[in-house]
């Protein structure tokens, strides 16, 4: 009732002394805390509206923009929407209608003894339920020359403006890394029309998502596509150009090669951001450690999203699944589960899809194999097809597809739903091609 009454012009629940969005009385108290602003602390603030009309709710970000996704800063990169069109929610006043007060803000510190968050104007936040999705930050190397002008990563928006400036049709721009990440800014770049070096240590483009072979297939599609790749290569410097008019740089390879750049983006992965928690004394690894139902060690603070160290679908380990679908579904349950509806996650997969300049690549939970399975492989080099399918015993567990999208659904309900293939695992391994009529006769049964 309380939730129609809200809908339909009724009271609204408020936080305990909160005077206008965006301004909080010193320590107010509040039942919800969400920390982070991104894809996974929308979602935890809106599911936790839907299952708790009158509890106070505040959203925290420390970034000056509305909550954006950053999957969609390559769109705004080659002009296909405005910076407006990376916020999540698009209607005005959204928040505000479903009485959740937006603040932005950063989060220096958490007591959890006292149940109070510590923000970066001296003020605290009290709570009775909090909830971190601070998300993760990108890595910069230590490599000499990367706090120079012109050297940006691609994370922000204002990252994003600093690189439109700069990417302009014939610019030399040079990308540091060729991981998931480096490879969506890849083709944002190069639909700019620039003249673009991606150098990659790695010996193959993404190999945290694709074998050697798939690598090295989309290398040679990329530099078919005119998009000069070096892999097994590492960037030693960046300086100034002291030969150039412009305001130009030189990279240094450590193949030998000198390479001059109008921009330098750094795209060499990402963690979680952490270094708040210091003195919460909450378990962390490489995140925040959380449970079945996305607790942390600490009772009344949850996790989730890209600072959250969760169940992995597959095997149970506790990983880091920096991946949006994975943010938006810890949120859902988190915020049951702080609403006090127990709710267990049943893990996350690991599921990559890359459209990398017209080449679709993805890959599945343990794709590059278990110890004990077996696989079968199909490629044709030429055509930009490749299909390996990974088994431990008679179940599909793993997938790696390039140039191939029509199966896709399937792959995933196969894995996800931990089918028994019986017969259809042999045939399959003479016929990856049979996967449709695998899932048809396995799955609905």
């Amino acid at each position: 009732m309380g939730l129609l009454k809200r809908w339909f012009g009724g009271d609204k629940p408020q936080a305990e002394e909160v005077t206008d969005t965006g301004s909080v009385a010193a320590d107010t108290a509040y039942r919800y805390v969400v920390v982070g602003a991104g894809p996974a602390g929308v979602s935890v603030v809106e599911n936790l509206r839907r299952q708790d009309p009158d509890g106070s709710i505040l959203l925290l970000g420390d970034e000056p923009e509305p909550p954006y996704s950053r999957m969609a800063i390559p769109y705004l990169l080659v002009g296909k929407v405005g910076e407006s069109g990376t916020y999540l929610r698009q209607q005005q006043g959204h928040y505000e209608d479903l009485a959740i007060q937006f603040r932005h803000a950063r989060v220096i510190g958490i007591d959890a003894t006292a149940k109070r968050v510590t923000l970066d104007d001296g003020s605290g936040v009290r709570y009775e339920q909090l909830c971190l999705a601070t998300g993760a930050r990108p890595i910069r190397p230590p490599i000499p020359g990367l706090d120079l002008p012109r050297v940006h990563h691609c994370w922000t928006l204002q990252d994003a403006r600093q690189i439109i400036e700069l990417a302009h049709d014939g610019a030399n721009v040079v990308l540091m890394g060729a991981g998931f990440i480096g490879c969506i800014i890849l083709e944002a770049l190069a639909l700019r029309g620039v003249n673009l070096t991606v150098v990659e240590m790695g010996d193959r483009m993404v190999p945290r998502m694709l074998d050697p072979v798939a690598g090295t297939m989309l290398k040679q599609w990329c530099q078919e596509k005119g998009v000069n790749v070096h892999t097994s290569t590492r960037i030693t410097q960046v300086e100034a150009n002291p030969a150039s008019d412009e305001d130009t740089l030189l990279v240094d390879m450590d193949n030998g090669q000198q390479i001059p750049a109008h921009l330098v983006v750094v795209a060499a992965g990402v963690k979680s951001n952490l270094d708040y928690l210091q003195d919460a004394g909450l378990a962390v690894d490489q995140g925040v450690l959380v449970n079945e139902y996305l607790r942390t060690s600490d009772a009344h603070i949850y996790a989730v999203g890209d600072v959250a160290q969760g169940p992995d679908f597959e095997n149970g380990d506790r990983v880091v699944h920096a991946i949006q679908p994975t943010a938006t579904d810890h949120g859902r349950i988190a915020a049951l589960n702080m609403a006090g509806k127990s709710t267990p996650y049943r893990g996350s997969m690991q599921m990559n899809v890359l459209d990398t300049l017209g080449l679709i690549s993805v890959s599945f939970g343990e794709w590059d194999g278990v110890p004990g399975g077996d696989q079968t492989i199909m490629q044709d080099k030429e055509g930009y097809r490749y299909m390996r399918l990974e088994f431990e015993g008679d179940r599909l567990v793993g997938a790696q597809c390039v140039g191939r999208t029509n199966h896709i659904g399937v792959i995933r309900g196969l894995i996800e739903g931990r089918v028994a293939l019986g017969h259809w695992k042999e045939r399959l391994k003479q016929n990856p091609h049979l996967i449709m009529d695998a899932y048809l006769s396995c799955a609905q049964q």
